[in-house]
């Protein structure tokens, strides 16, 4: 009866076959899904002034917006505006960069001085950049160092904390490795620590990237140094409502192709990562 039983139970479906993966599509997809929402935001602030939601007063169509900005981009003081902007971003985020890195290898390369340096770094991390305005104002004036202070200020922390992060995070069964095999500082530094940190140090660029866009942008609208900002200051005091959208349109197309340039340069770099390795293959 056991064995009538057994025989009589329905086999099991088969399971169902996996479709191949096809990363070609799946990469198409995104940029596709990317530019319908991005029309369909453009969409919805074109109806909201046209159907009187708002004033077109306040926020004018969308149109009338890119079309402002397609006049904007004719005139070399936009594109000279932009390239202030872009130097006051490089600039501090270079800055930040060394600063961050070679100060972070070597505290992380030795605890006890990173120990006595904690309390420092508690206290002056939380401080936020645009405290430092009218610091930088009457150091400064309206010139590019002012911006340059709040931009490496900012991004300093970012990137050094994530350095330290990543020190700390070294194997020490890999250190004592090296340490067998005759490894000296600097070449435990280049085979162990570099590779182990490399993953923090892009995150905290690429935080630091967009942070340095949004400070230099702060910097010139507020302090008035050359840049996106001032123009969009400049247009705001004149009344100039669409070039004001414009000019915001254009900051957040920055942006996006700083992030972009990002994502390239760590993909590139951490192209041994599983991370990244394993994003490309999905």
């Amino acid at each position: 009866m056991t064995a009538t039983s057994t025989d009589s139970r329905a086999p099991d479906p088969p399971a169902p076959a996996r479709s191949p993966r096809r990363p070609a599509r799946a990469g198409l997809g995104r940029p596709l899904l990317g530019a319908v929402g991005i029309l369909a935001l453009l969409g919805l602030w074109e109806a909201v002034p046209r159907l009187g939601v708002v004033s077109a007063r306040y926020l004018p169509p969308a149109t009338d917006v890119l079309a402002a900005l397609g006049v904007r981009a004719t005139t070399p003081g936009f594109w000279t505006a932009v390239g202030d902007t872009l130097a006051g971003w490089a600039l501090g985020l270079a800055i930040a960069f060394t600063a961050a890195v070679v100060l972070g290898f070597t505290l992380g390369a030795l605890p006890r001085i990173r120990a006595y340096t904690n309390s420092t770094v508690d206290f002056l991390r939380p401080i936020p950049s645009v405290a430092l305005i009218p610091l930088a104002v009457l150091l400064y004036g309206t010139d590019l160092r002012s911006t340059l202070l709040l931009v490496v200020y900012a991004c300093f922390w970012l990137i050094y904390i994530q350095v330290l992060y990543g020190v700390a995070d070294v194997d020490p069964v890999a250190e004592q490795t090296a340490r067998s095999y005759g490894l000296g500082r600097l070449a435990r530094v280049r085979y162990v620590v570099w590779p182990t940190t490399l993953p923090y140090l892009m995150t905290g660029v690429r935080l630091a990237a967009a942070v340095a866009l949004i400070l230099s942008i702060t910097a010139q609208l507020v302090i008035g140094s050359p840049g996106i900002g001032r123009e969009i200051a400049v247009a705001q005091s004149s009344g100039a409502v669409e070039s004001v959208y414009a000019l915001i349109v254009a900051t957040g197309a920055l942006g996006v192709v700083i992030n972009i340039g990002v994502r390239v340069l760590e993909r590139r770099v951490l192209r041994w990562h599983t991370s990244v390795r394993g994003e490309a293959t999905a």
